[in-house]
């Protein structure tokens, strides 16, 4: 195979990246992209050895990046930052061949995001600490230590945004890393152990294999030396993660599917409203958090949803190099094939498209609205991840908290409300990790994020990142007992 493939004029290399250096495989795969279905390449298949020699590099790079003073690791970091700036441009084009999302979007947010995940992390760890407590006159000094080796498995939707997440945190804390990027979208993350090679980061404390999860995962979750494992993706695969960790009872931060609602009252304003709603099909309604259960109340339902129609059905489906479009295409024909399955079988059962509901050319999917659909249906209690919406209504307050959850997810929410009396109050019976009133996907990175049921364990961002890649530790020190050395 050859090491390097041009990506839309970006060289990227195939071969994983392990200690520092380019590896290769025996096998491959092919990644295609999911604009025309055509192949960008052959990419570099990892396994079980790969997986022993990754986890190696790592666990012998660790002593010394633990070891390297907070400014100097804060430094480095934004060193990296500064690299993924210089290439944004690359980035985005990469991204976008690679997993379909808008190119306006990975230029103007989601690469900018990147670089902000490197420096917001370096700079929060300069300013980790806890103040020194006393009891019974001991004082008591909270530390966070690098707790060692760390496997990240990523997934496709939002490649190289969600891998850095994961990957500046553990930096950040004194950690040495595994990235296994999700094999529908791996380029960005080779571009990125460039990027970090270049920013000066030591040999092995990055490494980025390739490959399927049956083949190369399960050796990375299971290993003996893996001290956290990050993973963000369905609750299948992490069911499969943490049995496979629970041999070594290695901690796991879990990031997993949602069923969000968006909750629409009457005293709302209608046209917010509709906005919120039509913005959940971004990305091809592949987002994890998108209120994809639009629960509307009664009186304004007829008016909420000839608006959304109108608003809808003006959306541009197509290329999303193009900077017109407004949805691209799905990931892969295997999702593709999903997400009409799970169309296909509401519909049989009762459901009817206001739109969409129907393939399009290639691996287009039409925004989908299906009404009429009962709270214990498939498709209203499964994650669908493509672009499809359901609406139901409710009569009041009480019926709009059951309905919102009323699944087995816990999330995100999104509310519209003109009472703030209202909102604080149906915020707090919600099962969410995150609800936005009168907005939608406004982060802080030093906000607490992740969900509730089974839409995930433990949370990140800001010091709760550094509570989970950090073993804590409390030193009580006695008044006395020290030699004097005057």
């Amino acid at each position: 195979m050859a090491d390097k493939i041009n990506v839309a004029g970006v060289t990227v290399d195939t071969r994983h990246w392990i200690g520092g250096r380019r590896v290769a495989s025996v096998g491959t795969f092919t990644d295609s992209s999911p604009i025309d279905g055509q192949p960008i390449g052959e990419i570099a298949r990892g396994g079980p050895a790969e997986a022993e020699a990754a986890v190696a590099a790592a666990r012998d790079a660790f002593p010394a990046w633990a070891a390297t003073p907070r400014t100097e690791r804060a430094r480095i970091l934004h060193a990296v930052a500064d690299g993924v700036e210089k290439r944004i441009e690359e980035l985005a084009i990469v991204e976008t061949t690679d997993n379909g999302a808008l190119l306006r979007s990975h230029r103007r947010g989601v690469m900018p995001r990147v670089a902000h995940n490197f420096r917001f992390f370096a700079d929060w760890l300069l300013e980790l600490g806890h103040e020194d407590f006393e009891t019974r006159g001991h004082r008591n000094h909270v530390s966070w230590d690098p707790a060692g080796p760390c496997v990240l498995i990523t997934p496709w939707n939002a490649p190289l945004m969600l891998a850095t997440w994961k990957v500046a945190p553990a930096l950040a804390a004194g950690n040495t890393v595994v990235l296994k990027p999700a094999e529908w979208s791996p380029l960005t993350a080779s571009l990125l152990a460039d990027i970090a090679a270049e920013a000066g980061l030591p040999a092995g404390v990055l490494n980025v294999v390739q490959g399927y999860g049956a083949e190369i995962g399960d050796a990375l979750t299971s290993h003996p030396d893996v001290r956290r494992i990050s993973f963000t993706g369905s609750v299948p695969t992490a069911r499969r993660i943490a049995a496979s960790a629970a041999v070594n009872l290695t901690p796991l931060s879990l990031e997993l599917g949602g069923k969000s609602p968006l909750l629409v009252f009457a005293d709302a304003d209608l046209d917010l409203a509709v906005d919120l709603a039509v913005e959940q099909y971004d990305n091809a309604g592949q987002v994890c958090l998108a209120g994809t259960r639009l629960l509307v109340e009664e009186p304004v339902a007829e008016e909420f949803t000839r608006r959304f129609v109108a608003k809808a059905t003006a959306l541009r489906q197509g290329d999303p190099r193009d900077e017109a479009t407004d949805i691209g295409p799905t990931i892969h024909l295997r999702q593709l094939e999903k997400i009409d399955g799970f169309v296909q079988r509401a519909i049989d059962a009762g459901a009817r498209a206001v739109i969409g509901g129907r393939r399009g050319d290639g691996q287009f999917y039409a925004p989908t609205l299906l009404t009429d659909v009962a709270q214990d249906s498939e498709v209203v209690q499964e994650e669908v991840f493509g672009p499809v919406l359901t609406l139901q209504t409710f009569a009041d307050e009480e019926e709009a908290v059951r309905l919102a959850n009323g699944t087995r997810f816990g999330l995100a929410a999104t509310l519209a409300t003109g009472d703030l009396e209202r909102a604080e109050r149906v915020a707090a019976r919600l099962v969410a990790g995150t609800v936005w009133v009168n907005c939608f996907f406004v982060r802080d990175l030093q906000a607490p994020f992740g969900g509730s049921r089974l839409s995930g364990v433990g949370r990140e961002g800001g010091t709760w990142s550094f509570d989970f890649y950090c073993d804590l530790k409390n030193t009580v020190t006695a008044p006395k007992g020290f030699k004097d050395h005057g």
